[in-house]
């Protein structure tokens, strides 16, 4: 019993370009020929080789790993564990995405502010948002989470909307009442420590750098000035 190309391909799920990619790559021994010369004769051992190929690219190995392998496995249960290891993480990172999406799917949440901070996304504007979009990026998920619980634990919404509401040119008095009034909840906030992703000292400097180019880019120079202000009289004697 013997197969051609195209037979051997259809019974091994297969095309006629891959088996002849297989014999270029190696991965395939070249059949014997009939005696034309010209048609070739694919075996049970081609067949068998042919579907171990599919097996294991269809677990997630590359073609060189299968070479590696050789047709008896050799032993080398490593390149399973590694590909074992690789599908943990890419399941986590779909259970991730679906936890995300199904928080997305419920009344009332938006897309433009990070999953944590669904719940006081209605008490935020538009520069608020993007400033939680900049810090998610720059800050652990732990970090976002502990400052998300602050926000909803003290909600100071009489506060925050004079903030919001500050005119450009405020004067000396009305951002120095502004401050006052901002002192105590600038003051909660130090018991949150964000936390950089960045790995490096490089990184680290980028990351300040980004921050404060926020900052200056949605917030105006008197909202910037009481910010300063509260920090100051908020800070430890």
């Amino acid at each position: 019993m013997s197969w051609s190309t195209r037979e051997v391909a259809e019974l091994s799920g297969t095309t006629v370009k891959t088996v002849r990619y297989y014999h270029e790559v190696g991965l395939l021994e070249e059949p014997e020929r009939e005696p034309n010369g010209y048609n070739k004769r694919y075996e049970v051992r081609h067949l068998t080789r042919l579907l171990q190929i599919k097996r294991l690219t269809g677990l997630g190995l590359s073609l060189a790993q299968v070479a590696d392998l050789g047709t008896a496995g050799d032993g080398q249960s490593s390149v399973f564990q590694e590909i074992d290891v690789e599908l943990a993480a890419t399941v986590e990172r779909i259970q991730g995405i679906r936890q995300e999406l199904a928080t997305l799917a419920q009344p009332g949440a938006t897309p433009d502010v990070p999953t944590a901070f669904h719940g006081v996304a209605g008490r935020l504007r538009d520069n608020d948002r993007a400033l939680l979009t900049v810090y998610a990026q720059l800050f652990t998920a732990e970090s976002m989470d502990a400052l998300s619980e602050l926000l909803r634990a003290n909600p100071h919404e009489a506060v925050d909307e004079a903030f919001r509401d500050l005119p450009p040119d405020a004067d000396e008095a009305t951002r120095q009442a502004l401050a006052e009034r901002m002192a105590p909840f600038v003051g909660a906030n130090r018991s949150v420590t964000m936390e950089p992703r960045a790995t490096t000292p490089r990184q680290a400097e980028a990351a300040r750098n980004a921050v404060d180019q926020a900052l200056q880019a949605l917030y105006s120079s008197a909202q910037l000035d009481v910010l300063r202000r509260a920090q100051q009289l908020s800070a430890p004697d």
